[in-house]
């Protein structure tokens, strides 16, 4: 469809391996049921992760970051958002850099999480890899208005929801050096609106339709 990249969630498993799965349990979107880390890797993979979506995704398992590195990372930029909010002590920063390190791809993944520790755990860890700090309306005041970025050594990419952001809230970031990059952007007229605004990036379930009209 045109997407010059893709955004995906990152968990770790029981036994510490980075699995690329948006729910915190498996049980909407595979055969089985279960926290993602409360099971091994060997028992995600054994489950119908394709089904669910489409009878013609069946048999699809949950892949690994590593699998998804090697499978499009030579053509694709990758969005890695690091989703272990339920235990932001388990490490999963430090395991998703040294993957980044080990395919030598800190020039084509930027690392995106809610939590200002995370990723300034990332910088300290990596300073070269480039993050983007999430927020979104619902979230208490001091987490919506990005109060902790400073927090976050080098600080690349705000990652607002696409209702927080007009020309002047770029334009603010733009001159700090840091690029603003939206979600998750689905109707033609708030498209519109992005790209007026002067954003860097847009994530969407449409890039074919993000395509078309920009």
């Amino acid at each position: 469809m045109g997407a010059d990249g893709i955004e995906l969630d990152a968990k770790l498993s029981a036994d510490g391996s980075v699995v690329v799965v948006h729910d915190a349990t498996v049980d909407r979107t595979t055969s089985g049921s279960g926290r993602v880390s409360h099971l091994t890797l060997d028992a995600l993979k054994r489950l119908d992760a394709g089904a669910k979506f489409d009878p013609k995704f069946a048999g699809e398992s949950i892949p690994t970051l590593e699998e998804v590195f090697e499978a499009v990372a030579d053509r694709l930029l990758i969005n890695v958002e690091l989703t272990h909010y339920d235990n932001l002590r388990d490490g999963l920063e430090y395991r998703v850099v040294a993957l980044i390190d080990t395919h030598g791809l800190a020039e084509r993944v930027i690392v995106s999480s809610f939590s200002p520790l995370s990723l300034r755990h990332v910088k300290q860890a990596a300073r070269r890899i480039a993050c983007g700090l999430l927020y979104m309306p619902d979230l208490p005041l001091f987490f919506r208005r990005a109060w902790f970025a400073p927090l976050i050594p080098g600080l690349d990419a705000h990652h607002p929801q696409h209702v927080l952001v007009d020309a002047a809230f770029v334009r603010r970031r733009h001159v700090r050096g840091q690029t603003v990059n939206v979600w998750t952007v689905n109707g033609e007229a708030d498209m519109r609106r992005m790209v007026d605004a002067g954003v860097d990036a847009i994530m969407t379930d449409r890039p074919d339709v993000l395509k078309r009209i920009s």
